[in-house]
């Protein structure tokens, strides 16, 4: 697949939520996810079993999700962007809106490296 063909993949799964089908349809097994050095809870990690592991860890920090959105992505030759965020009440921090630009690299027709900025 194209760049342009797996941000519109992502898109299409992230409309409706599905994020495991992305991570099983569209990532290399060897992806890296890079959090910003201020992220809570959650680091930096390389290939994609660590990659559903750090989403999990995530998920067990979360105590209602009350709601997200994800949009369009915008394409730059291997790179796609995506504005997205959540509405959420963590466990022990109360509820709170969260908003960030994803940065997505594609090789080869997967992703190989998010890059996460809030």
């Amino acid at each position: 697949m194209t760049t342009q063909e797996v941000a519109n993949r992502f898109d299409g799964l992230a409309q409706t939520g599905n994020w495991p089908l992305i991570l099983d349809e569209l990532y290399s097994e060897n992806a890296v996810s890079i959090e910003p050095a201020h992220a809570q809870g959650l680091s930096t990690v390389e290939g994609l079993d660590a990659i559903r592991k750090k989403g999990a860890e995530f998920g067990s920090m979360v105590e209602e999700m009350h709601g997200g959105y994800s949009n369009t992505p915008v394409v730059a030759g291997t790179h796609f962007a995506v504005a997205m965020g959540m509405d959420v009440t963590m466990k022990g921090m109360g509820r709170v809106n969260m908003d960030e630009i994803a940065v997505y690299e594609v090789k080869d027709g997967k992703i190989v490296k998010e890059q996460f900025f809030y």
